[in-house]
């Protein structure tokens, strides 16, 4: 049975933020055979009643001395808060995992890759959905050419959490979540999956945006709740998405599915064990089984085929994978700050042509 390789390097995390994502990151990097020296929350009772649950060795009032007693920081805060926090532990030579959208603008995303190209550290952020095997199976299957020439792609990414004009979240706030929230939040998710199966590149994209809940909590919302997106490649593939968090019934549905000259491979993130092959002549569901899988997959493939993986196994391949790159290795499909970057400059021509009502090239 294939496992996804632990280094001994060491591995003493910083958790600045204590919520649901700090949660998932700690045990994380529990599996990985990582420590979390300490936390930082939104106040200090905060963090103290995290403190057990994220297996904190530590509580910390003052993120600069968490981030000295660190040797990766893990920024797991609101985005707007996420450029001064990486910044600062990357002035002070640490290796960072920053939550995803990586900045809530281009050029603070790119200043942030900058700097940590420049610093030499190692600069992860969790677009996780890459660690399923059945991805990492597709994914293989297009660069071996068994799909042939790619020539469509298409697919949704749909949540109902913000259902309902009570629902609510700091994400709401274009000031601490940025002005593109559903698409910054999970249809950066859908274009990162597209990009890393396929190994082609968006190249512009036409967009519309909508708010289905005008007010949440007695305020004004000007972010979207749904996203409808056209977009061209460079390899010459056209194709659409649909981007929504108010689609009752849809948990956490990432669906992602590509066609070409040979066949078409289809993924549900809900449906994480099955790879659906279509073919002119008979189709198949594949099922994740590491002896069958290929070398990537397999590896990733950490427990028998028919005991279900999901999304807690695809964040630990992840932090694992991060920690081998800390210790020198170059683990393939890791995404780093420049994928953020790629992902913000999608995310700036989406809102782009949604203002303009047109076709948007896509920033190199």
């Amino acid at each position: 049975m294939a496992h996804v390789t632990i280094t001994q390097a060491t591995y003493r995390a910083a958790i600045i933020g204590t919520g649901f994502m700090g949660r998932v990151h700690s045990h994380a990097i529990a599996v990985a055979g990582g420590t979390v020296a300490g936390i930082v929350g939104s106040s200090p009772e905060k963090a103290r009643e995290a403190a057990d649950s994220l297996r904190a060795e530590a509580v910390y009032e003052d993120a600069a001395a968490l981030i000295d007693a660190a040797d990766v920081v893990h920024v797991c805060v609101p985005n707007h808060l996420h450029a001064p926090i990486a910044l600062a532990a990357i002035a002070a030579g640490k290796h960072v995992v920053c939550e995803k959208p990586l900045a809530t603008d281009a050029a603070t995303a790119r200043a942030m890759t900058e700097a940590a190209d420049a610093a030499g550290v190692v600069a992860a952020v969790p677009f996780v959905y890459r660690f399923h095997p059945m991805v990492r199976e597709a994914r293989a299957r297009v660069a071996a050419g068994q799909i042939g020439r790619l020539t469509l792609a298409h697919g949704s990414y749909l949540q109902d959490w913000l259902l309902r004009p009570g629902d609510d979240n700091w994400r709401v706030d274009a000031d601490k979540g940025g002005a593109l929230r559903a698409f910054g939040d999970i249809g950066s998710h859908w274009c990162d999956l597209l990009e890393f199966v396929t190994g082609d590149r968006i190249t512009a994209v036409n967009a519309q945006l909508a708010t289905a809940n005008r007010r949440r909590s007695g305020r004004e919302v000007t972010t979207e709740d749904i996203v409808t997106l056209q977009f061209a490649t460079r390899g010459g593939m056209i194709g659409s998405t649909v981007v929504s968090q108010v689609s009752a019934g849809r948990k956490n549905r990432l669906l992602l599915e590509v066609s070409g000259t040979e066949a078409t491979l289809a993924f549900d993130q809900e449906q994480p064990e099955t790879l659906w092959v279509g073919g002119r002549e008979s189709n198949a569901v594949l099922m994740r089984d590491p002896e069958s899988l290929s070398p990537d997959a397999a590896r990733l493939a950490t427990v028998p085929g028919g005991h279900a993986q999901g999304y807690q196994d695809c964040f630990n391949a992840f932090v694992a994978d991060t920690r081998a790159a800390v210790a020198g290795e170059t683990p393939d499909g890791l995404p780093v700050f420049a994928d953020g970057l790629r992902a913000a400059r999608i995310a700036e021509a989406v809102a782009a042509s949604a203002r303009r009502r047109d076709w948007t090239e896509v920033d190199r």
